[in-house]
């Protein structure tokens, strides 16, 4: 029989193989699959993903000093790496693809990869795992923001050059890009005199808002996905293919970024931020883009390597995450028994 410190024990390995957050990233999917978000309650979700994100970038703007803000600013190399991983490492991936066609990849199922790989980073939950991870926030907000503003333009003209498809781009997404995220920001860092030290003190608060907001953005996402019918219209075969194809393409990407930041001689801080804000795509201006950039018929299926590639990375990310934060409370942990050693010799 078991005892109890055996029992313990092993609840203690499981926790270490399977993140907590994994599990609850699998049951939002889950609730969205059985319960999507439909009609009056998707608008609802959408409106509080939007709140939610804004509250993010509110608390994020109070916990930064403006000093570090403007650092973060200035950071150009970091910025110039992320840039191009999102709009050029990624694209030529996708023309790399094209030697799966037709044998893994049908010509609408490509095109869809394609368009994946032209679209900016994540806002959100790049910001947010870079949080988690301990990385370079004020260098993420930057970025990420940054590839948005630039994506508004540049992801239309790449999907011209790639999948010929005539359109542009809705002017409209720069006063919302500027509305949701920078607005927030500057607010909260004009509130830090009467809210900074509430939230150095209540560190929680920010990580329960950025895993909240991911969770959020995971089911308003799978929702949308299966009021579509998008799943129906595949086959398993081509299903696991295409997912085979998506977390290859994040493998690679993640092994350039980090291959790359370390060539470079970034920070351990400035990795973690290239390695997070250079392998996502976004989701919420990938789905707007795609519904004015292409034929109302064909809209579903160009955007389910996005919608599936979205889900993975978001899984990837988080086990990352953790690693990366896990690694920099194991070094702390070193650092502090060599003073302690240094301290108290006859220990060694």
């Amino acid at each position: 029989m078991p005892t109890e410190a055996t029992a313990s024990a092993l609840v203690k390995r499981l926790s270490r193989l399977v993140d907590p957050f994994i599990l609850a990233i699998l049951a939002t999917v889950g609730v969205a699959a059985v319960l999507p978000a439909t009609g009056l309650a998707a608008t609802i979700a959408s409106h509080a993903t939007t709140i939610v994100i804004g509250l993010l970038f509110f608390l994020y703007g109070a916990r930064l000093s403006t000093a570090t803000a403007w650092e973060g600013l200035k950071h150009w190399r970091l910025h110039s790496v992320v840039l191009a991983s999102t709009f050029v490492l990624f694209p030529l991936l996708g023309m790399a693809a094209q030697v799966l066609v037709p044998g893994v990849l049908s010509p609408q199922l490509y095109a869809g990869v394609l368009f994946l790989c032209v679209l900016p980073s994540t806002v959100q939950s790049s910001i947010a795992f870079t949080s988690i991870a301990g990385g370079n926030v004020a260098a993420a907000i930057t970025s990420a923001s940054l590839s948005n503003l630039v994506g508004v333009v540049v992801s239309p003209l790449l999907v011209g050059i790639f999948l010929s498809a005539s359109g542009g781009f809705s002017a409209s997404s720069i006063p919302d890009i500027a509305l949701q995220l920078l607005v927030p920001f500057v607010i909260g860092q004009l509130s830090r005199r009467w809210t900074a030290d509430f939230v150095q003190k209540h560190n929680k608060i920010l990580m329960l808002v950025d895993r909240g907001s991911i969770l959020l953005v995971v089911y308003t996402a799978f929702s949308a996905g299966v009021a579509a019918h998008i799943w129906q219209r595949l086959s398993g075969w081509q299903l696991g293919a295409l997912l085979a194809v998506d977390v290859v393409l994040l493998a690679l990407v993640l092994a350039i970024t980090n291959f790359s930041a370390k060539l470079l001689k970034f920070s351990r801080e400035d990795r973690i931020t290239i390695v997070f804000c250079g392998s996502k795509k976004s989701l919420a201006t990938g789905l707007p883009m795609a519904n004015v950039l292409f034929a109302a018929h064909g809209v579903g299926l160009i955007v389910l390597p996005l919608m599936l590639f979205h889900q993975i990375q978001l899984m990837a990310c988080a086990v990352l995450a953790r690693r990366y934060a896990a690694w920099a409370g194991s070094s702390d942990e070193a650092a502090g028994q060599e003073q302690t050693d240094a301290f108290h010799p006859t220990h060694r």
